[in-house]
C-alpha cells in the first residue's frame, strides 16, 4: 500500500482548497492510483505562521503498479496542473502532494526520500493515517501510527481538527 498525504490552504482556479483536494485525487486515479482509502478532511494552521490561512488535509490509501519514481514525476505534474507555483518553504499554496509510504520501501536520496522524512512529526499526517489505516508502521521507526500520535507535543494534538467533510469525487 502507498500513502498520500494531499494540502491545500489557498483557493486556485478549480475553487476553494478542498476542491484542490478533490481535483487532486482525480488526477492521480487518472495517472492509474487505485484508491483504497481517503480520511476526512483535517484542518490545521499553517506552520510555522499560523497568521497564513489554515491548511486542509486528507490522507489517502492505495495501490500503484509502477515505481516510486514515475510516480513522483506524476505528482509534481499535477500540483502544477492545480497551479502550484514553488516559491520559497512554508508559503501558502494551492496544492501539495506528499507519498508518505511507498510499500514500506526506503529511499533517500537528492530526488527523494521515503518515507517522508518528517511524517512522524506531522499531525496532518499521522491523524489521517490512523483514521484509514491504524495498524500502519512506520517502515524505519518500526513504530505504529497510535505511538507516533502520543510523542506529538500536546499543541499538535490539540491544533488539529477533523472536519465532518468527505472529498467528493
Amino acid at each position: 500500500m502507498i500513502h498520500i498525504n494531499i494540502g491545500s490552504n489557498l483557493n486556485s482556479n478549480y475553487g476553494s482548497k478542498f476542491n484542490n483536494i478533490s481535483i487532486a485525487i482525480k488526477q492521480l486515479v487518472n495517472a492509474k492510483i487505485k484508491i483504497k482509502k481517503i480520511s476526512n478532511f483535517y484542518e490545521t494552521p499553517s506552520y510555522p505562521n499560523k497568521e497564513l490561512p489554515k491548511f486542509a488535509n486528507i490522507g489517502l490509501i492505495g495501490e500503484y503498479e509502477f515505481t516510486c519514481s514515475k510516480l513522483i514525476k506524476k505528482i509534481l505534474l499535477i500540483e502544477k496542473k492545480i497551479g502550484r507555483i514553488r516559491s520559497k518553504k512554508n508559503d501558502p499554496r494551492v496544492c501539495d502532494i506528499d507519498i508518505i509510504d511507498f510499500n514500506g520501501v526506503i529511499i533517500n536520496n537528492k530526488d527523494l526520500s521515503l518515507p517522508h522524512p518528517r511524517c512522524h512529526n506531522r499531525n496532518f499526517v499521522l491523524f489521517p493515517i490512523k483514521e484509514i489505516d491504524p495498524k500502519w508502521t512506520h517502515p524505519i521507526l518500526k513504530k505504529n501510527v497510535d505511538f507516533l500520535i502520543n510523542r506529538l507535543d500536546q499543541n499538535s494534538r490539540i491544533e488539529i481538527t477533523r472536519l465532518h467533510k468527505s472529498v467528493i469525487i
